[in-house]
C-alpha cells in the first residue's frame, strides 16, 4: 500500500541544517495564511494512504492520520476517527478545519497526545449502509484495523463528525456501543425527524431512514461521553436542539453563535479536541 508524506525531506550533505531553515521558512508562511482563530502552532508528522474499499463497493478511499509534535508514526496513541461532511473528503479535516494544528495546539498546552485519523467515506454516503455500499462498516472493518497494523489503540476510538459526518458519528456510535467508543463528538449534525424533512441523496428510501434515523437509536447511546455542538444561525440548529433535548445526561457542548460552515467548525475545534482527550482510557 502507498503512503505519502505531507512533508518532503531534504538530504544531503548539509541537508539537517538546509531542512531545518526551508521548513522554518515555510511554516511561517503558512501560519501567516491561516483564518483566523486557527493556531499557528507547528504541527507533527503525518501519513497518507488509500486501500480499495470492498465494504464500499470496490472504491478507491483515501486516507490521512495527523500526529501531534513529539511523536511519530507507529508510536502507540489513542485515536480519534473523524468523518467528513457532504461533497468533503479525508484531507477536509486538515486542510478546511485544521485539526492537526488544533491538536498540535493543544498537545503544547498540556493535553494529552493522541492521533486524527480521517477516511473518504464518499460525497453523500451519510455513513451508514446503503445500496452501493457501507461507509460504516467500512470504518469498523477496514479502516480501524489499517490504523491498528500501523500501531495504534483502535479497541476504544473517539469519534467526531461534522453535518453528514456528524449524523455519521451518532450513528456509528450507536452501531458500535458503549464498550468500543471513547467518545463522541457530533458537529452541526444532519439529523431529521422524518424521512420527508431529509436532504435529498441522504438515504435510499423511506425505509433506509428508518433503519437508521438517529432518534430512535437514542437508547444505544446512552452511557457514552457525548459532545453535539451545533450554530445557531444553523438550519440544523432546532432538531439539534431536540435531539440535545432527548438524550440523558444531556451532552456536552451546546447551542453557539455560528452557521453551517467552517468558521464555525474552527471555532469548536479547541474545545471538542480537549473533550476528546480527557475520556480516552487511562
Amino acid at each position: 500500500m502507498a503512503e505519502i508524506s505531507r512533508r518532503t525531506l531534504l538530504v544531503g550533505a548539509i541537508g539537517t541544517v538546509a531542512a531545518a531553515g526551508a521548513g522554518a521558512l515555510a511554516y511561517d508562511r503558512a501560519a501567516h495564511q491561516l483564518p483566523p482563530g486557527v493556531p499557528g502552532t507547528a504541527t507533527g508528522p503525518s501519513t497518507s494512504g488509500r486501500f480499495t474499499s470492498a465494504r464500499r463497493g470496490g472504491v478507491d478511499t483515501g486516507w490521512t492520520v495527523a500526529y501531534p509534535p513529539g511523536t511519530r508514526p507507529g508510536d502507540r496513541l489513542p485515536v480519534l476517527v473523524v468523518l467528513h461532511g457532504r461533497g468533503a473528503d479525508h484531507r477536509s479535516a486538515f486542510d478546511d478545519l485544521h485539526l492537526d494544528r488544533f491538536l498540535a495546539a493543544g498537545v503544547s498546552h498540556g493535553m494529552r497526545p493522541f492521533a486524527v485519523a480521517s477516511v473518504d467515506g464518499g460525497d453523500h454516503s451519510y455513513w451508514h449502509p446503503r445500496r452501493d455500499g457501507d461507509a460504516a462498516g467500512m470504518v469498523v472493518e477496514e479502516f480501524l484495523p489499517l490504523l491498528g497494523r500501523r500501531g495504534l489503540e483502535v479497541a476504544r476510538p473517539a469519534l467526531l463528525g461534522w453535518s453528514m459526518g456528524g449524523y455519521g458519528a451518532l450513528y456509528l456510535a450507536s452501531r458500535l456501543g458503549r464498550s468500543a467508543v471513547a467518545s463522541v463528538v457530533a458537529e452541526s449534525p444532519a439529523v431529521w425527524h422524518q424521512a420527508g424533512q431529509s436532504a435529498s441523496g441522504a438515504f435510499d428510501d423511506a425505509a433506509d431512514f428508518n433503519a437508521h434515523a438517529i432518534f430512535p437509536r437514542l437508547g444505544l447511546l446512552r452511557g457514552m461521553a457525548l459532545r453535539v455542538d451545533c450554530g445557531d444561525a444553523d438550519g440544523f440548529a432546532p432538531v439539534t436542539r431536540d435531539l440535545r433535548a432527548a438524550l440523558s445526561p444531556t451532552p456536552a457542548g451546546g447551542i453557539e453563535p455560528g452557521g453551517h460552515d467552517a468558521t464555525y467548525w474552527r471555532s469548536q475545534a479547541a474545545a471538542q479536541l480537549a473533550f476528546v482527550a480527557t475520556h480516552f482510557p487511562a
